[in-house]
């Protein structure tokens, strides 16, 4: 029975140095910090610094891939021209400020016209 009591209590010690634990567990956070929440938050911030930066007569690009050219903002919500009916009749649609993907550069722009 004493023998049984011994080993009991000589399996649930530990080798291990409590500092050991405290830095590994650091380093686990630290590594989550710098490959997940750092590169997230870098990109909220540009998505806010791009939705901020669009104005009237920008061609921009949605997240559902359709081209267009921004007419009228009101707050937060954008009209898109997104077919010139040339002349005849345009095609306008109300999206969110928060569905655009990117702004189409002049040059971007220039190369599409040239092909």
């Amino acid at each position: 029975m004493i023998e049984i009591l011994l080993s009991a209590t000589s399996s649930t010690k530990s080798n291990g140095n409590p500092l050991f634990s405290l830095v590994f567990f650091g380093a686990i956070f630290g590594a989550m910090y710098f490959l997940l929440l750092r590169p997230q938050r870098r990109r909220l911030k540009e998505g806010r610094a791009l939705q901020s930066s669009i104005g009237v007569d920008d061609e921009i690009v949605l997240t559902s891939g359709i081209y267009g050219f921004v007419t009228a903002i009101e707050g937060d919500v954008l009209w898109v021209d997104i077919a010139d009916g040339h002349d005849k009749e345009r095609i306008e649609v109300r999206v969110a400020r928060s569905s655009i993907a990117r702004k189409v550069s002049a040059t971007e722009t220039a190369q599409d016209d040239t092909k």
